[in-house]
């Protein structure tokens, strides 16, 4: 990978440039090796943050989760499977962190020189 500022070579998945400081914009990239895990959203949630992790997991819109959800409810066989369903991915599914807030640096104004 190399440095957006100074163009240099650093180590993958840097967060800073180490030669000149430079914040880098690796947007969410995971480690290699690492692998998405299920998990309730911390942010996305309405009950328990179930139907937003899985659509956070699957990468789509948390309201399709929660459509398709309340879809499944309403048919009559699955009521009291698709509740106690809910109720024990709550209880299973680990809470996600909430994420760090990282400020953006101020751009700096543009220097213009204007003739007295």
């Amino acid at each position: 990978m190399h440095c957006g500022n100074c163009q240099r070579e650093i180590a993958e998945y840097s967060n800073f440039c180490y030669f000149c400081g430079a914040r880098q914009r690796a947007r969410y990239a995971e480690p290699p090796g690492m692998s998405k895990r299920l998990m309730r959203s911390s942010v996305d949630r309405k009950i328990g943050g179930v139907c937003g992790g899985i659509a956070e997991y699957f990468e789509i819109d948390s309201t399709v989760v929660r459509i398709i959800w309340v879809l499944l409810i309403l048919m009559p066989v699955p009521i009291v499977p698709a509740f106690l369903g809910y109720f024990v991915a709550w209880l299973v599914m680990p809470l996600a962190p909430w994420p760090v807030y990282q400020p953006e640096p101020p751009a700096a104004a543009p220097h213009t020189t204007q003739p007295a």
